[in-house]
């Protein structure tokens, strides 16, 4: 599948995986890399009927997709995924890291389940598969982990889990360095207040009104948004951009 109006084009063969991309800014992200042309892996921890549909969509659309179960926490389900990838596509040139989960409570109030199960996923998850991709990577590809804001806004509450997106952040910077001679970009984009399901849930329509108007562009993110900064850093007009965090949020910080 090719992008009419582009007349730079992903290279034919080129394979995505996402992870977390059932649902949100990953499964935009996922339908957006099959656009550009990419065959995508979308990968699911607990939604197999989701992660089904967005497939099913890719393929309506003239796109190769397939899903790929795994919990990116576990090492073992994360190296069967980047083989059951490998099996189905021949190769892997691009790793989007979108799996994650966010539970808030002040530092004082976080039980030792929830800040451990934000590391097991949000920053554990993440190395588990920067470790395989470092070693599985084809040459000249790409590797776009997901930061957040809060990185930036540091609002109470926000703690436990901005910690872990920092700690995405310098494996981000540090894999791009280990990475030398390779021609594999190392990336993250950090977006802002998104409107997905699992932001809107549990808002007021006053509250995520309050929200938007934080930024100087007075509306949500769109996962549109996030997954036009993913393409970017995907495709050829992303070759010289490599070890950066970059913040997708309408200039909220």
């Amino acid at each position: 599948m090719t992008n009419a109006h582009d007349d730079r084009q992903v290279p034919h063969g080129k394979v995505a995986l996402v992870t977390g991309a059932s649902r949100g800014i990953g499964a935009e992200i996922a339908g957006r890399l099959a656009r550009d042309g990419f065959s995508v892996a979308v990968n699911y921890a607990g939604s197999p009927a989701a992660a089904r549909s967005v497939v099913a969509g890719i393929e309506e659309a003239g796109g190769r997709a397939i899903a790929v179960r795994a919990d990116v926490s576990d090492p073992v389900a994360v190296r069967h995924m980047f083989d059951a990838v490998e099996s189905a596509f021949g190769g892997i040139d691009v790793l989007v890291n979108n799996a994650g989960v966010m539970d808030l409570a002040p530092v004082g109030e976080m039980t030792d389940d929830i800040i451990d199960r934000m590391v097991a996923i949000n920053l554990k998850g993440t190395f588990n598969t920067l470790r395989e991709a470092a070693g599985r990577l084809r040459q000249g590809g790409r590797i776009i982990n997901t930061s957040s804001t809060v990185t930036r806004l540091l609002q109470p509450g926000y703690g436990a889990y901005a910690a872990t997106k920092a700690g995405v952040e310098a494996l981000t910077a540090v894999l791009s360095k280990e990475l030398r001679g390779r021609g594999i970009t190392v990336n993250a984009i950090a977006p802002g207040p998104t409107a997905t399901d699992l932001f809107l849930r549990g808002k007021s329509p006053e509250l995520v009104e309050s929200i938007a108007m934080t930024s100087p562009l007075e509306r949500l993110g769109r996962p549109a948004d996030i997954a036009a900064a993913a393409s970017v850093l995907a495709g050829p007009d992303g070759s010289w951009i490599n070890g950066q965090t970059i913040r997708v949020n309408g200039g909220i910080a």
